[in-house]
């Protein structure tokens, strides 16, 4: 072979050389960053490959009020904290106040504007000494029987002894042959009861449908399907946007292409007959003057574009990028509607028309955020699936590597419109511990954040791990997300180190690290709770004679949060109203008496100082209603689950409804089960 050959084959090789590492992250998200900043740390190179030209995700997109109702600070620490910690000095450094005080008391939200938070992320990654690369588009994956060999991206190969996959969508265990799934389980798969559909708002009264019978436009569906089923629609995206009133940094939101006020003529009609309308934004105050604007869970219209999110995991880079312009067009389109249009409330359309993107953020964007709030994507099918249980039920694993303990807070996932009604679907209001503002805290093991070991032997999964959709409803939120990516981390530079599978690495070791790097993996002890009486946990409802009916058999109308920390209790938990007293929350049961005759009717809840002394309840039957009320602070007879509080008349073979609602009451309405014998 001549010297020119050779010459050319050393050069051609040289080009087309893997660029290597100890450990590949892919996805710069707050998970990503994490991940690749805590492996650098422990030792390991580390390149972070980033798709889009945007580092940090929604924590430097947009995302500046973050959610901070966790079981108590000291569990949420690692590098969440020293990056908050260090955004937070940024801050008193420039003598600049933050519109909240930060304490465990309160609660209150962690704070801070997009361009610091990009400035404290990129200053840690260069600290660790990451080499970061952005816009390298996944496009194959090279695999050796289990393990990852080789990625090759829109601008270089990589290779690397353990990878990460940081992104939202899972794209890297995708495209590694590894098991996943996207939607919605159905109740009975996981025996979740917040599975399936979930009705938690109101049912307007107004028509979802068009002169000619059509679902009009921002309606996804005449029929949600059934209740128990799951489906393949994830919770709504939207953007975090940035905003402000300040004349001398606001900058006029941008006409949107194409506007056609048709698109909203179901606002039109929700305005009409709303008697108290509010502003359909969330806005979060921020330093600087300015906003976090974020789509409201708890409004049937807000910022999100429920439905147009399914099938953004799946797609290619140009069709992420139709769905992301999808999105933006429609924020735009919204805000002009609810700043110009007179079907909107003078009040709101100026409060509205006040709000304008701000000039010191994403100048290189227009001062648009470059990062859609992907809220749910692809889940791993991973040697643990994390589900209802393990967080309300079953909270301690042996393998943790993170307490987590955000409430379960799903958005909307699809919008049903027929003749006669408009409601969203899919919202899980947030499932709190009763008597607190936070979730229920629990482990999430390090198996949930590993493939099938003959699937793949050299990736870690901390963002779209293995978990249901009601689990990714409690796991989504960036703290939780940056400490399982930190967590990834140091598991991925000791799996690297030893030449081991990421399945094999020994706990221990693994433990010994996450506490050197200031991770939290013990649960808190929380000794207000009050204890669990003796003798009696939870009763199986088929166990119990007479008309048995649980929480989980009701038609609920509003907002019900569930539970199953205070026991007794009937079945696997039960709901209660979150202490509003509004009216808002009702259950209606149905059932049919074999026969005619006065009937004792009891009622099951956990009995507690906090619950209402006044619950409405009432008993229709053949044209005969009976009302009650009441005391749920009453305890309960020793080893019993339920109290009778009335006799009534029923028809045997004749329909009775029975009506529990929280009007006017004065504590927590604990909705757990009813029962009725018949009387001696």
């Amino acid at each position: 072979m001549s010297r020119l050959v050779l010459l050319l084959f050393a050069l051609n090789f040289s080009v087309h050389a893997a660029t290597e590492a100890d450990v590949i992250v892919y996805g710069a998200t707050p998970g990503g960053f994490c991940a690749a900043i805590a492996a650098a740390r422990e030792g390991a190179s580390v390149i972070l490959l980033e798709p889009t030209a945007h580092v940090g995700g929604v924590n430097t997109g947009g995302l500046c009020f973050s959610d901070s109702n966790q079981t108590v600070r000291t569990t949420v620490l690692g590098l969440f904290e020293e990056w908050h910690s260090r955004v937070e000095k940024d801050y008193q450094m420039r003598s600049v106040a933050l519109p909240y005080h930060v304490s465990e008391k309160d609660h209150k939200p962690w704070t801070y504007e997009p361009h610091v938070a990009a400035k404290i992320t990129q200053q840690m990654l260069d600290e660790a000494g990451v080499k970061v690369l952005t816009k390298r588009v996944l496009q194959t994956v090279a695999k050796q029987g289990t393990q990852i060999t080789q990625v090759t991206t829109s601008d270089g190969d990589f290779a690397a002894k353990v990878f990460i996959d940081g992104t939202y969508e899972g794209d890297l265990m995708a495209a590694a042959g590894v098991s996943w799934t996207i939607g919605r389980e159905g109740r009975q798969e996981f025996g979740e009861p917040l599975a399936g559909k979930q009705y938690s708002k109101p049912k307007l009264p107004i028509s979802g449908l068009d002169a000619s019978g059509k679902p009009l436009p921002l309606i996804t569906t005449t029929d949600a399907g059934p209740d128990e089923a799951g489906d393949k629609n994830v919770m709504v995206y939207s953007f975090r946007l940035c905003v402000t009133k300040d004349p001398a940094n606001r900058v006029p939101f941008p006409q949107p292409a194409n506007y056609d006020p048709a698109r909203f003529e179901v606002l039109r009609r929700y305005f009409a007959q709303e008697k108290r309308p509010h502003l359909l934004w969330d806005l979060y105050p921020l330093p600087g003057n300015k906003f976090d604007a974020n789509n409201g869970i708890g409004k049937q219209f807000s910022m999100g574009l429920v439905g147009a999110c399914n099938g953004w995991s799946e797609a290619n880079e140009r069709a992420r990028a139709q769905i992301w312009e999808a999105h933006k067009q429609y924020t735009l389109e919204m805000h002009h509607f609810l700043s110009t249009d007179p079907a909107v409330p003078e009040d709101l359309r100026k409060q509205m028309a006040e709000l304008g993107l701000c000039r010191d953020e994403f100048a290189d964007y227009g001062h648009w955020s470059p990062q859609l709030y992907v809220r749910e994507g692809r889940r791993m099918i991973g040697e643990y699936i994390v589900s209802q249980k393990d967080i309300m039920d079953q909270p301690k694993k042996d393998d943790p590597i993170i307490v987590s303990s955000f409430p379960i807070d799903s958005h909307d996932c699809q919008r049903v419109g027929t003749q006669d009604m408009v409601t969203d679907e899919g919202t899980i209001m947030p499932v709190r511990m009763v008597g607190r503002r936070h979730g229920y805290p629990y482990h999430i093991p390090y198996r949930a954040i590993t493939p099938k070991a003959a699937e793949c032997d050299n990736l870690l999964v901390p963002v779209a791990l293995s978990c249901t959709h009601v689990g990714i409803s409690s796991i989504r939120v960036e703290p939780t997300w940056m400490i399982l990516g930190q967590s990834a981390g140091i598991a991925a530079a000791l799996s690297a180190k030893q030449n081991i599978a990421v399945q094999k690495l020994p706990y221990p070791a693994l433990r010994e690290r996450l506490l050197a790097q200031k991770q939290v993996l013990d649960l808190p002890v929380l000794p207000d709770l009050p204890p669990e009486p003796k003798g009696v946990t939870n009763v199986d409802p088929q166990s119990l004679p007479g008309i048995v009916l649980d929480d989980t058999q009701a038609e609920l109308k509003g907002p019900w949060g569930t539970s199953s920390s205070f026991k007794p209790h009937v079945g696997t938990g039960y709901r209660h109203d979150d202490k509003r007293g509004d009216g808002q929350s009702i259950a209606i049961f149905r059932c049919k008496a074999p026969k005619t005759g006065r009937y004792t009717l009891r009622m099951a809840y956990s009995p507690h100082a906090t619950r209402a002394t006044k619950v409405p309840v009432t008993i229709e039957c053949a044209g005969r209603k009976t009302e009650v009320t009441v005391d749920q602070t009453q305890p309960l007879a020793a080893g019993e689950a339920f109290r009778t509080i009335g006799t009534v008349q029923l028809d045997g073979d004749v329909e009775t409804t029975l009506t529990v609602s929280n009007t006017g009451t004065d504590g927590f309405v604990i909705l757990d089960a009813l029962q009725l014998i018949e009387a001696n």
